[in-house]
């Protein structure tokens, strides 16, 4: 296989004078030629055409030194060589135009010679493949030797195993971070974190964060937040805002800011929280609850980085990152008119839809070291559970009477108020008796209100309270229910005796397409 260098002709160092001088002077596309262990077979030269009698010199030596050694000539038109625009047009032009044969040969890329913009366009043109080899470096020599060396780049990281080490330490690193630091177990969850770090570093693109509430969409939405941040991704501020909060002319003002006079009450300019964001994170909880000219207004912010604020007739810009996040079936609410489709579609590039606690209890325990050590950093406190007080807890926690109505906030809640009554550091199983006491009260307190409560969760507060009470009701059956069948079953216990056909899972979706819902969503 023929070797070819493409080198750059370097007008200070590749030149030396036209006298016999300038053999004892090193010439970096020279000396390319002149090591024993390396045979370049083509040379292909690229030069600006006003520097081609020096060209020519350089090819005529090149012939002396390696007479094996033929030099292609190519003229390279820069303007300005220090301009990196410009530069990386002239170099992808002539990538393209290259008849590359890496069947037949094999391609070295001489990042020595030239401005410094031009290495850096050799050496992006060369990772992203127009340039199809490796790179090569060449020295001068050393007091100590007087041969030149050279050495050759290879951008494959993984054949370097410090390097290689090194990333895997710092995705490990990565996603030790977006995890709080706590040793999740479960599976799902581990694999959703790790594919997040990736996107979280490597994309600006929108994320969006699914599941209910209590899950942890806040949460990580901060620490993608961080993390970037440690990157140096990020300049700008974290903007968080609710958007079920957000109603009427609020809403415009709050997400796109408004001139004075824009609206009665508008009484000085406000800029809005997308131009707070800038050069930020952008986190949208909530973004089902949007109006549709908001989200009109979203999508043009995020397609083409600027917004009109509310009254005003200038556009303004803002280069934020969005991360959304909802506990809606966004495809049902695009169905019932309510969700652009067009906005859906751009912010479901990378969708996460986080489990709740009780998809996770394997994950409890770690969860518990957790909210421990959160106490202990906010007051001070250092405090434990007696091992059989753990033991009852975990059992409790674990079993079918621990709903979790709130997921992590009530785990939260449960251990802050443990922490706090605690006697000597320690929880003992007394406390944990009281807090399952507790637990239990809150949620049967709360058991014939809870559907009625979650219902929030799923359709707007705008339903009379009889349909209100109704729906809440199915929804009750259906997260008691392991299919739709069995829900229907149970819902249609007495009508389904007097029907031929009884299919009840039909009748239940049915129901539930009235509003907008699957069944799969509520269990």
């Amino acid at each position: 296989m023929k070797t070819v260098v493409f080198s750059l002709l370097g007008t200070s160092l590749d030149y030396r004078g036209i006298g016999k001088k300038r053999w004892q002077r090193w010439r970096p596309t020279l000396s390319l030629c002149q090591h024993p262990d390396l045979v370049v077979d083509r040379l292909e030269l690229l030069f600006q055409p006003t520097y081609q009698a020096m060209a020519d010199i350089l090819s005529a030596d090149i012939h002396s030194v390696s007479p094996e050694t033929s030099v292609n000539k190519h003229h390279i038109k820069l303007d300005d060589p220090w301009d990196f625009e410009s530069v990386y047009a002239q170099l992808l032009d002539f990538a393209r135009s290259y008849p590359f044969k890496p069947e037949q040969e094999q391609y070295l890329i001489h990042i020595t010679t030239g401005t410094h913009v031009a290495q850096i366009c050799l050496y992006l043109l060369t990772e992203a493949h127009y340039l199809r080899g490796r790179l090569i470096q060449t020295s001068p020599p050393t007091k100590n030797d007087v041969t030149a060396s050279y050495q050759v780049i290879d951008l494959d990281l993984s054949k370097y195993d410090q390097i290689a080490s090194r990333f895997s330490k710092e995705h490990q690193q990565g996603r030790h971070y977006l995890k709080g630091g706590i040793e999740t177990r479960n599976q799902n969850f581990n694999q959703l974190i790790e594919q997040l770090e990736k996107i979280a570093i490597r994309s600006q693109e929108p994320i969006l964060l699914t599941g209910a509430s209590g899950s942890g969409k806040s949460l990580l939405a901060r620490r993608v937040y961080q993390l970037k941040k440690q990157r140096g991704q990020f300049q700008g501020k974290l903007i968080e805002v609710n958007c079920a909060t957000l109603r009427g002319d609020n809403a415009m003002s709050a997400l796109f800011g408004h001139v004075k006079g824009a609206f009665t009450g508008a009484v000085t300019h406000r800029k809005g929280l997308l131009a707070e964001a800038n050069n930020g994170l952008l986190f949208l909880d909530e973004i089902g609850e949007l109006g549709l000219d908001e989200q009109a207004m979203l999508l043009h912010a995020i397609e083409e980085k600027t917004f009109m604020p509310f009254g005003s007739d200038k556009e303004i810009s803002s280069s934020f990152q969005l991360i959304a996040g909802t506990n809606r079936n966004l495809f049902e609410r695009v169905k019932q008119g309510l969700f652009r489709e067009d906005l859906l579609a751009r912010i479901n590039l990378w969708t996460y839809r986080l489990p709740s606690l009780i998809e996770r209890l394997e994950d409890l325990e770690p969860n518990i070291d957790y909210e421990l050590d959160k106490y202990a950093q906010k007051t001070g406190d250092f405090i434990n559970f007696n091992k059989a007080a753990r033991e009852r807890y975990l059992s409790f926690a674990k079993s079918p009477q621990a709903i979790w109505a709130t997921n992590f906030r009530d785990l939260n809640a449960s251990i802050t108020r443990m922490a706090t009554l605690a006697s000597g550091g320690r929880i003992g199983i007394e406390d944990v008796n009281e807090e399952i006491s507790r637990l239990q009260q809150n949620w049967q307190h709360g058991d014939d209100n809870q559907a009625l409560i979650e219902l929030k969760n799923y359709i707007d507060n705008d339903l009379d309270l009889f349909e209100q009470v109704q729906l809440s009701a199915v929804i009750k059956v259906c997260k008691q229910s392991k299919t739709a069948a069995e829900a229907g079953r149970t819902l249609f216990n007495i009508s389904r005796l007097s029907k031929n056909t009884a299919n009840d899972s039909h009748r239940l979706r049915q129901f539930l397409n009235k509003y907008g819902l699957l069944f799969n969503d509520l269990i």
